[in-house]
């Protein structure tokens, strides 16, 4: 299965070029606008925002980003509402909250719009609000498959960082960590919010407070970033066990001096970009791939941290 997402995605990159060229005549009127659920002072959206305006570039369409400002879903329904007001070809949205996000995306599809759901959310999500497909990484299974890595390195407890406490879907990757080392999640997992300050400061208190936990995850820059400082500041880095979904460009520095293990990167690039490639196609010639696609997991270890080093935070 997974050589099938790659088979797919390497065609859609490979054939982009000439595709566009050829086709950049066709091209007037067409418009793909992706709503994410991010704030603004989340750097790792820019991955994102670069793969659908290179898309846009290369397939000679118009794109837009939009988003929350401040983060607030419901805020982002009703950007979703604006965007599919506006007639655009195609709508590529995550679905971060599906009791409060399912209803503008169901309002979208039944007005014609073609919707894809990345990132956040599921295929079976996707699915019941009608949406094209899914692009993006299953999160359990790669909690899952982060929690057998970790096992096989000797971690026996941990404490998941999460940043994001409101979107259930990242949820799941410290459930599936959990699983991974066969143990229950239980208060594993700690509600830290978005100020960096706050984070440092609650994961420093948990680890003095749970001396004996061996493992700390964090689910992307958000919370990695000042999980790094707190380590450096109680001389814990490098020496407990250090995992991290996503990657940026502190978490790369962290690889490479060996404070963090790995990090999993999702390739959010190939969420924005291939969307936009899909929709493109789908739209002039009515081809369109028979399945959701998988854009990560992948581990990131110090071995292998030349290219993602070199495109941190631009492709990678």
């Amino acid at each position: 299965m997974k050589s099938m997402f790659k088979a797919l995605a390497l065609t859609a990159l490979v054939a982009v070029a000439p595709l566009a060229s050829a086709t950049v005549a066709q091209a007037e009127g067409e418009k793909y606008i992706l709503v994410s659920h991010a704030p603004d002072s989340d750097s790792w959206w820019n991955t994102i925002k670069n793969g659908v305006a290179l898309a846009g570039e290369q397939m000679g369409v118009e794109v837009e980003y939009r988003n929350p400002p401040t983060g607030d879903l419901g805020d982002m329904a009703r950007i979703i509402d604006q965007a599919a007001a506006s007639g655009p070809n195609g709508i590529i949205t995550t679905l971060a909250d599906y009791d409060v996000l399912s209803g503008p995306i169901r309002a979208a599809v039944d007005q014609g719009i073609n919707v894809i759901i990345i990132n956040s959310g599921s295929a079976e999500q996707a699915r019941e609000v009608g949406a094209m497909m899914f692009v993006g990484q299953p999160e359990y299974d790669a909690g899952y498959a982060a929690g057998l890595r970790a096992k096989g390195d000797g971690v026996e407890s941990f404490v998941c960082v999460n940043h994001v406490i409101s979107n259930a879907a990242v949820a799941e990757r410290c459930r599936g960590f959990a699983d991974g080392l066969g143990i229950d999640l239980g208060e594993s997992m700690i509600d830290v919010g978005q100020d960096p300050a706050e984070i440092k400061n609650r994961v420093m208190a948990y680890l003095s407070a749970n001396p004996d936990v061996d493992a700390i995850i964090t689910l992307g820059p958000t919370s990695a970033d000042p999980t790094i400082l707190a380590l450096e500041e109680n001389g814990m880095a490098g020496e407990i066990y250090f995992g991290t979904f996503d990657l940026g460009t502190e978490i790369v520095n962290a690889i490479k001096s060996g404070v963090i293990e790995w990090g999993i990167d999702q390739q959010p690039f190939l969420q924005a970009y291939l969307p936009v490639v899909i929709m493109t196609n789908y739209d002039r010639y009515g081809v369109l791939p028979g399945n959701n696609i998988n854009s990560g997991p992948g581990f990131v270890t110090k071995d292998g941290l030349e290219m993602v080093e070199k495109y941190a935070g631009e492709y990678r």
